[in-house]
């Protein structure tokens, strides 16, 4: 399955309409209440994934000039594209999560959003997994918030390795951005396939940090 969507995202920019830019963001993917510990599809680990991002955020905030933050934001009556099912088989299908206005799709209560500078919304109806494929509150996709802000370097923490983090970065790095994995700030569904995950965005040219 192709996880990857930054082909599929309306107002996708070439390389050479950002390439000057300087700027560093941090993206936080998807650090919600159903990705941690008790949520519907939890992973071990994201709760400690929200504690050590707001630490990190608290003595970093200065060496970014934007620090933004997607979530999984799902219709409550639709399947999504197919993204929900009553028998899911957790590879193309999954329960119910994150639907949006609920507690599940609401940030971990660990995770502190006061230095969020932009959120990005994702999975309005299909099944969504990259951060690019995203709007913010204002309709901006984030590959266009990006390039609006300069932004050259991208570092990236969050959840899932192996699932939202593994399509938003290798997005990132087909769009041209420099890309660093911040590896003790994510948390993935499975130690194998998070190591995979990992030696894929590496081989794809992100520096796993």
């Amino acid at each position: 399955m192709e996880l990857s969507g930054f082909a599929a995202v309306p107002g996708k920019l070439q390389a050479s309409a950002y390439a000057r830019g300087m700027g560093k963001a941090l993206l936080i993917v998807d650090i919600q209440n159903d990705f941690t510990e008790g949520g519907a599809l939890g992973v071990n680990g994201g709760d400690r994934v929200a504690e050590e991002v707001t630490r990190y955020v608290d003595t970093h905030t200065d060496e970014y000039d934007a620090i933004i933050a997607s979530r999984d934001w799902h219709d409550a009556d639709s399947d999504n594209g197919g993204h929900f099912s009553q028998d899911p088989d957790f590879v193309d299908t999954w329960p119910v999560h994150c639907v949006a206005d609920t507690e599940g799709a609401a940030y971990d209560p660990l995770l502190s959003v006061d230095a969020i500078t932009d959120h990005v919304r994702k999975g309005q109806g299909t099944p969504d997994y990259s951060a690019f494929q995203g709007t913010t509150e204002a309709g901006e996709h984030l590959g266009d918030l990006l390039t609006r802000l300069t932004i050259a370097e991208v570092d990236v923490v969050g959840i899932a390795t192996d699932h939202c983090v593994r399509a938003t970065v290798l997005d990132a790095l087909k769009g041209g951005w420099s890309v660093h994995v911040l590896q003790d700030l994510i948390a993935g569904v499975g130690p194998d396939s998070s190591t995979v995950a990992l030696s894929e965005m590496d081989a794809a040219g992100a520096t796993i940090a």
